[in-house]
C-alpha cells in the first residue's frame, strides 16, 4: 500500500505535493495492460452544439437520420481525437450516439415503454432540493431484440480509436428497481423468474454482438445498488413496489452476472455506481458498506467506477472487501459543479484510500459523465477539458502512467 511505501501523508502530515517518487522497476509494476487503466473517465461528454441542434432538428422531422448521423460521427471524431490528446487509454464516444445514459437502450427491446414512476425523487443540488417522479420502465409482452442497439456505434468508434474502445451500456436492474412486479406484465411473466431469464437473454444478445464486433472493454452503469445504500430510498423501494430492500443485493447480483455469464475471458466488465446525476443534481446518500461485500465479491465484474465526489458516499473502509484482481476506480474529480479540485487533495485521498486497499488496485475518474442526459449542464465545455486532464496529470504522477 502507499503508506508502506513511503512515509503517509495522512499519518505524517506531510504534503500531498510530496507524493513518493516511484523507481522504474515500481513504476512497471503498476502499469496495466488492460483496462480499466489508471486515467479513466465515466463516459459521457459535453455533447457540441452542432450535435445537439441536429437531434432537435431530427426530433422535429428537418433533417433525416442519415443527416444526423453525419453529424454525430463528426462530433465523435472529434472527442475521440481528444481523449487520445489528452492521454486516456481507454476511448469512447461520449455517449454521443444517444440523447440519454439508459433510455436509448432500454426502449429499443420490444414491449418496452415509458411510464410514470411510483418513486417520487428529491433531487439535491448546492442550490436546493426539487421534488421529480422519474419515468420507469414497463414491460408490457414479452421482450426480445429485434435488432442490435449499440452494435454499429460501437464498430464506428473501433474503426476510429487508437486505443481501447470503451462502450457503456445500462444495468438491467433498471427493468425493476422503480417498478417491480407491477411493472411486468403478469399474462407475459407470470413467473418473475421467466422475465428475468428473458431480461439477461436479450442482454446476452447484445453484449455477444458487441464481442463480435470486437468489443473487449463493456461498462455497466448501475444506480440501484447506490440506492439501496439510502435509507430514505430502501424506505421507497418497501412502500412503493412492494420489495424487500434486504433482498434485492442479491436478486441484483444474480441478474447482472447473468447477464455478462458468455463473455469472454480476454473482455472487461467494470460496473459503474451513481447515486444520480442531473446537471448537478443527485438523488441518494449513503456509504457503500451495506453493498460493499456483494458488490466486489459475489458480482463477476473486473473493477468498479465508484462515487467518491463527496461525504455521501461515506469513505473508503469498504474498499477492505476488495479481492486481489480487481480495480476499484475512484471518481474523486465531481461532474457536479466546474470547480477544479487540488491535484494535491486528490493525491492526499488515494493515500487514504491506501489504507484498505494495494495502491496497485486503485485508479481515478470523475464520479459520473459529464453529461449523462442532452439536457442540463453543470459546468462549461473548458472546464470539462480541465477536470479530463487534471484526472490523466494525477494518474501520472501517482503510477508513473495513465
Amino acid at each position: 500500500m502507499l503508506h508502506d511505501i513511503g512515509k503517509s501523508f495522512v499519518a505524517e502530515g506531510a504534503s500531498a505535493a510530496a507524493f513518493p517518487t516511484k523507481s522504474p522497476r515500481e513504476i512497471r509494476m503498476s502499469q496495466r495492460t488492460k483496462p480499466p487503466f489508471r486515467a479513466e473517465h465515466v463516459g459521457s461528454l459535453i455533447r457540441p452544439d452542432a450535435l445537439v441542434k441536429a437531434r432537435e432538428g431530427k426530433a422535429k422531422g428537418e433533417i433525416s437520420q442519415a443527416a444526423l448521423l453525419q453529424v454525430q460521427q463528426e462530433a465523435i471524431r472529434d472527442i475521440v481525437r481528444l481523449q487520445e490528446e489528452l492521454g486516456f487509454r481507454a476511448i469512447n464516444d461520449g455517449e454521443f450516439n444517444r440523447g440519454g445514459w439508459q433510455n436509448d437502450f432500454q426502449l429499443k427491446f420490444t414491449n418496452v415503454t415509458r411510464v410514470k414512476s411510483r418513486f417520487s425523487v428529491h433531487f439535491h443540488s448546492a442550490k436546493g432540493e426539487m421534488e421529480f417522479q422519474p419515468p420507469t420502465l414497463e414491460v408490457s409482452g414479452k421482450l426480445a431484440r429485434p435488432a442490435g442497439i449499440f452494435i454499429d456505434d460501437f464498430r464506428f468508434l473501433k474503426s476510429i480509436a487508437h486505443g481501447t474502445p470503451k462502450i457503456t451500456i445500462p444495468s438491467p436492474t433498471a427493468f425493476h428497481f422503480r417498478g417491480g412486479r407491477d411493472a411486468v406484465d403478469k399474462t407475459a411473466y407470470p413467473d418473475m423468474a421467466d422475465f428475468f431469464a428473458d431480461l439477461t437473454r436479450v442482454y446476452r444478445e447484445e453484449i455477444a454482438d458487441l464481442v463480435a464486433a470486437g468489443c473487449r472493454y463493456l461498462q455497466i452503469d448501475d444506480v440501484n445498488l447506490a440506492y439501496l445504500c439510502d435509507p430514505n430510498m430502501r424506505e421507497q423501494v418497501r412502500t412503493n413496489i412492494g420489495e424487500d430492500p434486504a433482498k434485492l443485493p442479491k436478486l441484483y447480483a444474480k441478474l447482472i452476472n447473468d447477464t455478462i455469464a458468455d463473455r469472454p475471458k480476454d473482455m472487461t466488465i467494470c460496473l459503474h455506481l451513481c447515486r444520480g446525476n442531473s446537471a448537478g443534481n443527485w438523488v441518494a446518500d449513503g456509504a457503500y458498506d451495506p453493498v460493499a461485500d456483494l458488490l466486489f465479491n459475489e458480482i463477476d465484474a473486473d473493477g468498479y467506477f465508484l462515487e467518491y465526489d463527496s461525504p455521501r458516499a461515506g469513505g473508503f473502509e469498504p474498499l477492505r472487501y476488495l479481492p486481489k484482481g480487481k480495480i476499484a476506480v475512484l471518481g474523486l474529480v465531481t461532474t457536479k459543479h466546474g470547480g477544479l479540485e487540488k491535484k494535491d487533495e486528490l493525491k492526499r485521498r488515494i493515500d487514504e484510500a491506501t489504507r484498505y486497499v494495494d495502491l496497485d488496485q486503485l485508479a481515478i475518474s470523475p464520479q459520473c459523465g459529464f453529461s449523462p442526459s442532452i439536457e442540463g449542464l453543470a459546468m462549461t465545455y473548458e472546464e470539462e477539458l480541465a477536470k479530463l486532464r487534471l484526472v490523466v496529470e494525477t494518474a501520472r504522477e501517482v503510477w508513473g502512467t495513465a
